[in-house]
């Protein structure tokens, strides 16, 4: 009987461990969700930021986040007046939640990225094994026009705000 108690006893302890172990490892990964014109180097990342045109792209919903008038409005794209290549343009990460509620931070803070064209690495011209996909989620929405700057400039100058 001894011995069964201290099986039970080993079992239960056992059990706990391994149901912390489970709650302490959470990883949030969305790399396959994010556009191929996105920054290399995040696992995760809520919106782009980019001062260039002082908006924002909601990678979960896949919309941009742009003033109009004194609004900040979502849509699909962006609007024709922007003339903006989201090949080339900095995007800066931030995993804040609604961002634009604090614009003049962001304006602030990473306003000296502004004309940093083709200084970043993106996503559809890296090697790296995580961004491949078997199916294009290229997520080629706005005004984006391909120049293809295929260089490995700028790596790591993105943010993560956490």
């Amino acid at each position: 009987m001894k011995k069964v108690m201290i099986f039970l006893a080993m079992f239960l302890s056992l059990g706990m461990l391994g149901n912390r172990a489970n709650a302490q490892v959470r990883v949030n990964i969305n790399i396959g969700s994010q556009p191929v014109w996105g920054p290399v180097g995040y696992d995760y990342a809520q919106y782009y930021y980019m001062p260039d045109i002082d908006a924002y792209y909601s990678i979960q919903r896949q919309q941009f986040v742009y003033l109009q008038g004194n609004r900040w409005v979502f849509g699909a794209t962006l609007p024709p007046s922007y003339h903006y290549d989201l090949y080339r343009g900095y995007k800066v990460v931030v995993n804040d939640p609604d961002p634009w509620l604090r614009a003049d931070v962001y304006r602030q803070r990473y306003g000296h990225y502004k004309g940093w064209y083709g200084k970043q690495s993106i996503i559809r011209d890296s090697h790296d094994a995580k961004y491949a996909r078997g199916n294009d989620h290229g997520h080629d929405r706005g005004r984006g026009n391909d120049h293809g700057d295929h260089g490995d400039h700028g790596r790591g100058h993105g943010h993560d705000n956490r």
